[in-house]
Order: C-alpha cells, then sequence, then structure tokens
C-alpha cells in the first residue's frame, strides 16, 4: 500500500456500519403486482392504510411501455394510439376552407387599415 493511501477508500475515519439504523424507521407498506401483455411483472408499493380505490388498477410497464394490471391471467389491452397531430390539423378539423379564407381576408383588411393601405 502507498504511503498515505487508505485502506477503506470513500469512508471516513471512525464512520459506523451504514443501513436501516441510519434512515430511520420505514412506514408500513404493501406490495402491488401489475402484469402487461408480455407477461413482465412490475411491483409498486404503497402505503398500508391506503384504500384500495386509491391503487390504481392500470400502471405503465416499464419494461415495455404497454399498459399493466394488477390481473395476471388477463392484462390490460393496448388502447388506440392516435397518431400525432399538428396544430395546422386540429385548425382544419375545427375550420371549413370556406371559413379559413374568410378569416385569413378578414385579417389581410385589419393589417392594411393598420398600414394605412386600404
Amino acid at each position: 500500500m502507498a504511503a498515505g493511501g487508505s485502506a477503506i477508500r470513500g469512508s471516513r475515519v471512525g464512520a459506523g456500519p451504514m443501513g436501516e439504523q441510519d434512515r430511520g424507521i420505514t412506514a408500513d407498506r404493501v406490495a402491488v403486482s401489475y402484469w402487461d401483455g408480455l407477461g413482465n411483472e412490475t411491483v409498486r408499493y404503497f402505503a398500508a392504510g391506503l384504500p384500495d380505490e386509491e391503487i390504481p388498477e392500470i400502471i405503465d410497464s416499464p419494461a415495455s411501455g404497454l399498459p399493466a394490471g394488477r390481473d395476471r391471467e388477463n392484462p390490460p389491452p393496448l388502447s388506440k394510439q392516435e397518431p400525432y397531430k399538428t396544430h395546422l390539423a386540429y385548425v382544419k378539423e375545427r375550420r371549413t376552407d370556406a371559413e379559413a379564407e374568410q378569416l385569413l381576408e378578414e385579417a389581410l383588411q385589419q393589417l392594411r387599415a393598420r398600414r394605412g393601405q386600404a
């Protein structure tokens, strides 16, 4: 060993053992298992006194991204994925082409009036 080196790296002189006693008392908790469509199990922990209706029935599986439920034999089905829509696509759903032309004409008239070109 080199001079001035420490036999236990990363600890202070006089430091005691690390463990549960340093973290305090842990609250009572209950483990709830969830399964996704691929059979992956995910365990979530909840407070033991939590009412059953506050524990979610479905979560997103961190392993697959699929929905995971509490029933191992019947995992929840994949919900229908909507394709990404741009802002323009949402606007086109709300307005017809005729309404869009009218709005554009009104906006251009206001712009021209402000610039003194009306």
